[in-house]
């Protein structure tokens, strides 16, 4: 059945600032307490969105989430007005409002794990939005998360579900530790779940492993996929401690074609025959694994350069490689893009995009955005105010202008007057994303 690929960018919120919260996410470690600049963020973010929707392909969006997360700071036990709370929390607990106000939703690929049609018993599309436990600033995303989905994905063909129980058991990041692939889109195809650890055993890593094989295992029961079309392959444990806190930050693929760094899987033999017999009768899968000799893991780390988009641009036979600009000014990966798509493999070329605010805090072009392939019929029960045109990206772009400061401390998340304009922000997205006046929780009161 004829099927797109569709992204779904998240949109940069209005706090987007380096509080530098993710242990195990290096750049985020690396530029805590600098100044952001959240308006140029979301014209980055909104840019690169333009550009693939430009090129041919489906682009939609995903609202911010609202920050500070006054409800976070209430069951931590500040009480009084919002104003109160923010100035309170200000002087007892900085670094619990730092959490409050992270703007962390904007890795769209983290916010849930997609099914297609395709793969599923019911023959609908499911989403499991992610419960994010690892981290406490986002940890408090799921909730919001399903809101989100269940607005932008309406009508029976799709089944948006609860994140998964908000425990280390089921630790659960999303589509950053999934990949599918398949001969084409509409059709029948692998889900590759990547994980870090299982539940209980003793982790003797240098950074957290995120993700569980029980928390795979239950999205995809949940989904109702064919677990002999299931992989579930334990992440490299070097790739880890080198700072891949997620799977794509080491590993990419789309339709047939999955693009690995060497240190990707613990067990790479035994990980590319468990996808090869997965696949069997559906297409032989093409695996593009770029050595540690050509590019060291902490090269792939710092350039991000398979937290690119893999893309099938619409007339080109060969996929087309979205990738920060920390890629191209990487020797070692700038080398290997060019004799990559110099030879005759499926990648043919290499498109280097900035982004870099979300690369100060480390998410690249992937972690922008949520995959989701749609049929038809699914596409047209799509919140239309939600997919990127000429029309919507130009009012987004005046909305971000109008209401995103230029630069952001993290001494301004002191501030109350930014919960204000960031209120303001969001409460006028409503409109523009046709999301409904009661979206966000300060609108219900």
């Amino acid at each position: 059945m004829s099927a797109v690929e569709a992204n779904f960018d998240g949109i940069i919120g209005p706090t987007h600032n380096y509080g530098g919260l993710s242990f195990g996410n290096i750049a985020s470690d690396k530029n805590r307490g600098e100044a952001s600049a959240p308006r140029a963020a979301v014209l980055e973010g909104l840019r690169k969105a333009k550009q693939l929707a430009d090129a041919g392909l489906v682009q939609g969006v995903l609202p911010p989430q609202e920050r500070p997360d006054i409800g976070l700071l209430r069951r931590a036990g500040f009480t009084g007005s919002d104003k109160q709370i923010v100035e309170a929390a200000a002087k007892t607990a900085p670094e619990l409002l730092r959490n409050a106000y992270s703007a962390s939703p904007m890795w769209a690929a983290n916010a849930a794990t997609v099914s297609p049609s395709a793969d599923t018993a019911d023959g609908r599309l499911h989403l499991t939005p992610a419960n994010l436990v690892t981290t406490l600033h986002r940890s408090i995303e799921g909730p919001a998360t399903q809101r989100a989905l269940s607005r932008v994905f309406r009508g029976d063909c799709f089944a948006v579900h609860p994140p998964l129980p908000a425990q280390s058991t089921f630790a659960d990041e999303g589509a950053a530790n999934h990949v599918r692939l398949c001969a084409e889109h509409g059709g029948p195809g692998v889900e590759i779940f990547v994980y870090g650890r299982e539940a209980g055993e003793h982790w003797r890593g240098q950074f957290p492993a995120r993700q569980t094989r029980e928390a795979c295992e239950a999205v995809a029961r949940s989904h109702g996929l064919d677990l002999e079309r299931c992989v579930f392959i334990r992440q490299g444990q070097a790739a880890i401690d080198a700072g891949a806190f997620h799977n794509d930050v080491v590993c990419v693929g789309t339709l047939k074609t999955l693009f690995f760094h060497e240190l990707a899987f613990e067990d790479k033999a035994a990980a590319l025959k468990a996808i090869r017999a997965a696949a069997d009768g559906l297409f032989e899968p093409i695996f593009v694994e770029v050595p540690q000799a050509d590019v060291p893991i902490g090269d792939a780390i710092s350039s991000y350069l398979f937290n690119s988009q893999l893309l099938a641009m619409p007339g080109d036979d060969r996929l087309m490689l979205n990738a920060p600009v920390e890629s191209e000014e990487t020797i070692s990966t700038r080398d290997y893009c060019a004799r990559l798509t110099a030879g005759n493999g499926p990648i043919g070329t290499v498109n280097f995009v900035d982004v870099r605010q979300s690369m100060r805090n480390g998410g690249g072009p992937a972690c922008l955005r949520l995959r989701v392939v749609l049929i038809k019929d699914e596409l047209s029960s799509v919140n239309p105010a939600c997919l990127l045109t000429d029309e919507t990206y130009a009012a987004l772009c005046k909305w971000a202008e109008r209401h995103y400061r230029e630069t952001l401390s993290v001494a301004d998340l002191s501030d109350p007057s930014l919960m204000d304009e960031s209120r303001q922000a969001l409460d006028a997205l409503t409109g523009l994303l046709d999301l409904g006046s009661d979206f966000y929780p300060f609108q219900r009161g």
